[in-house]
């Protein structure tokens, strides 16, 4: 459970009359986390438990939990992964020393990389080949930019805030690029780079946004709706970076409060005094049912009208990792891969 008030919120606790709820959409799964879920549901329904993920498939509490009942097996490092067993790389990517290490060990892979990443992997390669020197925004740490940065150690460098930028050394101020972690606050990245061009004027930009279209899509239904409503709640895990970044944007967009939570249960009464609207949102590794959880919640205590305030609709999905794929169509001959990825709504 996380909390984050906005100092220059002024209270209304007079004067709205009923009490209501804006629901953000688009919000909780986007296409990425959909197929790395999905893949290792149907992992462990074709070649049965256990099924190694390294490190968690997705940031969120819940979906480890749900899988590892289902015989998942989340290590770490892979060199907690029997040899010749089957492992699933995270919806976050891994660098090439990865794989490398996965063959050393006979492990069978599935890639459940988010495309959307990949396509970051591909911009760092290509610019590392033409020599630049890769200016890679993102959370030290973070899985993602260890992959990323793994492509190409030799040429990326990691910043963080404006300070990172001021301590970069380049060799050549005419060859610098930048990229993205894919989960980060568009605004802030967008401020980043600011900072970057007037250190480097001929900073060459990625030949595409890195910012995930459903991140962008979730912070902007936030941005929507956060100006009215009294207190954002953000249903998503402390280490999923476009859940927390979603609490920033609530704040930084006029809310008057946001409170981030796993769970319903976190959920604290004192929050909601003299509060006449609510704002809930989810991050993109959220169920909907921690969401539905959520409003039920509210909804006990009086927030009984829900109104969802759209700003775009997604109707992207990926296929599954090719290799999974296969062997799903080979146990089920002429079966479509709309029918493979069958499953309950989420």
């Amino acid at each position: 459970m996380e909390k984050t008030l906005n100092p220059s919120a002024q209270s209304n606790d007079a004067a709205l009359g009923n009490k209501k709820v804006l629901v953000a959409a688009p919000r909780g799964y986007c296409a990425g986390v959909d197929r790395a879920v999905d893949a290792v549901e149907k992992a462990l329904d074709l070649y049965g438990a256990p099924v190694y993920v390294r490190k968690e498939i997705v940031h969120n509490r819940y979906v480890v939990d749900s899988l590892s009942k289902r015989g998942a097996v989340f290590v770490q490092e892979l060199d907690a992964v029997p040899p010749g067993a089957r492992v699933v790389f995270s919806a976050h990517g891994v660098a090439p020393s990865v794989y490398a290490q996965a063959r050393e060990l006979g492990l069978a892979t599935i890639d459940a990389t988010c495309p959307l990443v990949t396509k970051v992997h591909r911009e760092a390669i290509r610019f590392a080949r033409e020599d630049y020197d890769i200016v890679l925004i993102g959370h030290q740490g973070h899985e993602e930019v260890e992959g990323t940065q793994g492509e190409a150690p030799e040429h990326i460098q990691v910043v963080e805030n404006k300070d990172d930028i001021d301590r970069l050394v380049v060799r050549d101020a005419a060859k610098v690029v930048w990229i993205s972690q894919t989960t980060l606050s568009v605004d802030e990245t967008l401020d980043m780079v600011a900072h970057l061009r007037a250190r480097f004027p001929l900073l060459m930009d990625p030949p595409s946004d890195d910012i995930c279209f459903a991140t962008q899509n979730r912070q902007g239904a936030v941005k929507a709706m956060a100006a009215d409503v009294d207190v954002m709640i953000v249903v998503g895990s402390a280490n999923s970076s476009n859940s927390v970044r979603l609490v920033e944007v609530a704040l930084e967009a006029g809310a008057g409060a946001a409170y981030r939570v796993d769970y319903a249960e976190e959920l604290d009464e004192s929050w909601f005094s003299g509060a006449s609207v609510v704002g809930v949102t989810s991050g993109a590794s959220v169920p909907e049912l921690l969401v539905r959880d959520v409003l039920s919640w509210l909804a006990e205590r009086g927030f009984a009208d829900v109104e969802e305030v759209r700003t775009s609709t997604e109707t992207t999905s990926f296929s599954l990792p090719k290799n999974l794929r296969a062997d799903l169509q080979a146990a089920r001959p002429g079966v479509s891969e709309a029918e493979l990825r069958a499953h309950d709504p989420r």
